[in-house]
């Protein structure tokens, strides 16, 4: 039973109906999410899209409860293969990835963010729907410089979760690429050659968020990993449509479960 207000109560696979349910009154962990502690999983799934989101606790998730609904920005509590794991949108952007996965990190004892998205192909050997393991998020943000550090940080995976989804790929008789990507603060970009030299230095793909992700896991002490799914290519005329980035990655969506289910 979902106890917090403004959530969903699931009809499974079917319909999502809106109630009220005032119990506990206004109050919130925090301004973005309305969770109380022991509601979130010490695992999350963080989908950029919070439909997304919705998508996997409707068709992968048993003994769902709603537990934030706050800006839309829905986060979700079920069971896979018996697994106790939540699901999170982040939004777009490293700001937003910023805000969520710091306060996950600290106010909600999560451990480990698994990080679920789109992303535009550099490499020219990437197609659409290939999987990408983000090892390391080069960035042209400046996110960094609020730790005041005396050099340049590398964000990087933990190598637990980059192995545990490694295996799980393999098992599951996927490819994966493994490497470089690129967190980007800009989506329309004044300068049109700026691809080309990521693209020269090795950076398989684009998204916006991995870079954020990676260094609150690192500041935290906590663990954090990114898996991606092309929906597009920069160098070639392809990409998905809106309703396959929705709910099209069901083999990167069951590569993130498999590897929660394992830790």
């Amino acid at each position: 039973m979902i106890s917090k207000a403004a959530c969903f109560l699931y009809i499974r696979r079917t319909t999502v109906i809106e109630i009220t349910d005032n119990e506990g009154g206004d109050n919130m962990a925090t301004p973005h999410n309305k969770a109380e502690l022991g509601e979130i999983a010490k695992t999350v799934l963080m989908p950029g899209d919070p439909l997304r989101a919705k998508y996997i606790a409707d068709n992968y998730l048993n003994d769902v409860q709603c537990f934030n609904s706050v800006r839309n920005m829905y986060g979700f509590t079920g069971t896979y293969r018996g697994k106790r794991i939540s699901v999170m949108g982040s939004g777009m952007g490293m700001p937003s990835m910023g805000i969520y996965s710091y306060e996950l990190f600290n106010f909600y004892d999560v451990d480990n963010i698994i990080r679920i998205g789109s992303a535009g192909a550099f490499d020219d050997d990437l197609n659409l729907k290939d999987i990408v393991l983000g090892m390391g998020a080069c960035t042209d943000s400046n996110y960094a410089s609020q730790f005041n550090l005396p050099g340049t940080f590398a964000p990087i995976a933990d190598f637990e979760l980059l192995r545990t989804a490694y295996d799980a790929a393999l098992s599951a008789n996927v490819n994966v690429r493994v490497g470089n990507v690129l967190a980007s603060d800009v989506f329309y970009n004044d300068d049109n050659s700026v691809n080309d030299r990521w693209k020269k230095m090795g950076v398989l793909a684009v998204d916006m968020e991995s870079a954020a992700l990676y260094m609150n896991a690192a500041r935290c002490r906590k663990k954090a990993l990114t898996i991606l799914s092309i929906s597009d290519h920069l160098y070639r005329n392809e990409k998905l449509s809106t309703q396959e980035r929705q709910t099209g990655f069901s083999t990167m969506m069951e590569i993130a479960l498999e590897t929660a289910v394992s830790l």
